[in-house]
């Protein structure tokens, strides 16, 4: 999927953070609410080691992140979102926004709210403690705050074997502002109160913020920015279709499992397998509804109702 040459990045509405960059909202440790166990569920699955994030994910906030080394996003245009990986994530961002204000309080009746967007390099502090680059992208429900460090995608390709193309990029984001909706309506705090199997709350919640990802991908390419008149995003074809679900698929628990320990224990699922995770973000891309994405009460997560009917 390629940008409008003409789509601008609002100035300001992701930051570069280097310094220590300071955390707002309540402060947990790994376990201590939803922050922390997503976190935990994030290093399980990408790769982080579990035992040095409980050491350095946290309530103090007395340690400076890594300096980034990252340039402003300010003046990211179309043209830069197909060269820059940081300047997609930030007209990814701008995307996000048109669909999700328009779309949410349309379909649910909820005013989406903005999530804070930060992008970093090594190291970072958030409401939810600090968080090397090994957790990958994440999402802290303490500060309403998206991190990205975007060595992430290259890191999805060679360990995982994701395809490379933009939507695969796309997708990650797309998926972490479905966590933000989560937060939103109330259903987040449903991976920690059951937060590990097959059937458990955690890939519950999981699966549905890969299908909020997909009903923003069925609107992505017509829903016109208020500043420019464009959509951020030229139109969907195939093949930007099969990068995200090759990025949804590279990132399945049995995906994983079988890579590492070449046995598959859906007792420890987290997230859901590949297949799963395919499904469900091919049911809200077909649908563009919030409905379809209603993983809680789904009999059958191998099958979404909205591709079976």
């Amino acid at each position: 999927m390629t940008f409008n040459e003409g789509a601008r990045g609002e100035a300001g509405r992701v930051q570069v953070q280097g310094g220590g960059g300071g955390s707002r909202g309540s402060k947990m440790a790994i376990g201590g609410g939803a922050g922390g166990i997503i976190v935990l569920i994030l290093a399980l699955l990408f790769g982080g080691d579990p035992g040095s994030l409980l050491g350095g994910l946290s309530s103090s906030t007395d340690t400076a992140s890594s300096s980034t080394g990252l340039a402003s996003v300010d003046d990211c245009t179309g043209t830069d979102a197909n060269k820059d990986v940081n300047c997609r994530v930030t007209l990814t961002v701008g995307s996000l926004d048109d669909v999700w204000e328009q779309q949410l309080i349309k379909q649910t009746g909820t005013k989406y709210v903005r999530p804070e967007v930060v992008l970093f390099s090594g190291s970072v502090n958030t409401g939810c403690g600090q968080a090397s680059s090994d957790v990958g992208p994440f999402y802290c429900p303490a500060d309403q705050t998206a991190y990205f460090d975007t060595s992430f995608f290259q890191l999805l390709v060679d360990r995982f074997g994701s395809s490379a193309g933009p939507l695969a990029q796309e997708y990650v984001v797309a998926h972490e502002f479905g966590h933000h909706l989560q937060n939103q309506l109330g259903d987040i705090g449903r991976a920690q109160s059951d937060p590990q199997g097959e059937q458990s709350g955690a890939v519950r919640t999981e699966l549905q913020a890969d299908c909020y990802a997909g009903v923003w991908a069925h609107y992505a390419d017509t829903i016109p920015d208020e500043v420019t008149g464009l959509p951020f995003l030229k139109p969907l074809t195939q093949t930007d279709i099969r990068d995200a679900l090759s990025a949804a698929s590279s990132v399945g628990d049995d995906r994983i499992q079988r890579a590492s320990t070449g046995r598959v224990n859906p007792e420890g699922w987290t997230h859901g397998s590949s297949d799963q995770r395919q499904k469900w973000f091919a049911a809200g891309y077909k649908t563009g509804q919030v409905s379809a994405c209603d993983t809680y009460s789904a009999r059958d997560l191998n099958n979404p109702p909205a591709l079976v009917k």
